[in-house]
């Protein structure tokens, strides 16, 4: 049996309860989706990225990472392509409320109080926020006061001196770059053999109007899905990428939860 791992769920009870109980060992729960990213690209990457985000973070400060949630908020047009594509498969907002309400007040239940929410699909910003409010207000009734949550998405961590090595023609927003440059690169950093770059559509980035439409309009969105091109994507620039937001997400969790340099030590 695993003892030494940083995946909550690989470790037998009796090895969990010795890591969390006191509430020093925070978990890190990566939250993603199913969800296409263009014909180069496997469905899962809001899941991988994620995930390996809180490994390397949790390997640095003594944490442990929860199994993810491979499902997630509906894809919206101009951050995702949108929800009519083959394959995306998605949660009302409410199941993706209740379902982490409920998992916060577990992991609170078996002692834990530091949690952070590393998420890897845009749109479930909203919905987490409303599961955390809830479930913060539903352990107060039961007397647990102490859980504190921090959320964060990988990709605000990267700084402008990354973005001008990445984009040296120029970065045209994080609103577009679905299954664009900064998921590619770093899927060819990570996972290079669920990569087929070759598959990759060259298109001009994709333009909507200041406004939503419900039904959606497939029409607006590029019909390979992306919001623009991965062409110049590379394993390099996935390095940059994965170097400044690591980095980046353990200074947050070494800040909010008061560890102030060391590793913390698993038991």
């Amino acid at each position: 049996m695993i003892s030494d791992t940083v995946f909550a769920a690989e470790l037998a009870w009796p090895d969990y309860q010795r890591r969390v109980q006191g509430g020093a060992v925070p978990i890190l729960i990566p939250l993603g989706s199913m969800e296409q990213h263009g014909h180069h690209m496997p469905m899962h990457v809001d899941v991988l990225l994620p995930t390996e985000f809180a490994r390397r973070a949790a390997s640095e400060i003594g944490a442990l990472v929860a199994p993810p949630f491979t499902y997630g908020y509906k894809s919206q047009q101009k951050s995702g392509g949108g929800n009519f594509f083959p394959g995306t498969t998605s949660l009302d907002g409410v199941s993706l409320i209740n379902a982490l309400k409920d998992v916060v007040k577990e992991f609170a239940r078996h002692g834990i109080r530091n949690i952070c929410i590393v998420n890897g699909h845009f749109e479930n910003s909203w919905f987490i926020v409303e599961g955390i409010d809830l479930a913060l207000r539903e352990l107060k009734w039961s007397g647990i006061n102490d859980v504190k949550v921090v959320v964060l998405s990988y990709w605000d961590f990267v700084d402008q001196a990354s973005i001008e090595k990445i984009y040296p023609d120029g970065f045209l927003g994080w609103d577009i770059e679905h299954g664009g440059v900064l998921e590619t690169s770093l899927m060819l950093l990570l996972h290079p053999n669920l990569v087929s770059l070759q598959n990759a559509v060259e298109h001009a980035p994709a333009t909507f109007p200041p406004y939503d439409v419900y039904p959606s309009k497939p029409e607006w969105t590029p019909a390979s899905g992306t919001l623009s091109s991965p062409k110049e994507a590379t394993a390099e620039k996935g390095e940059i990428l994965l170097e400044v937001c690591t980095r980046g997400i353990v200074a947050a969790l070494r800040k909010e939860f008061n560890f102030e340099g060391d590793v913390v030590a698993a038991e």
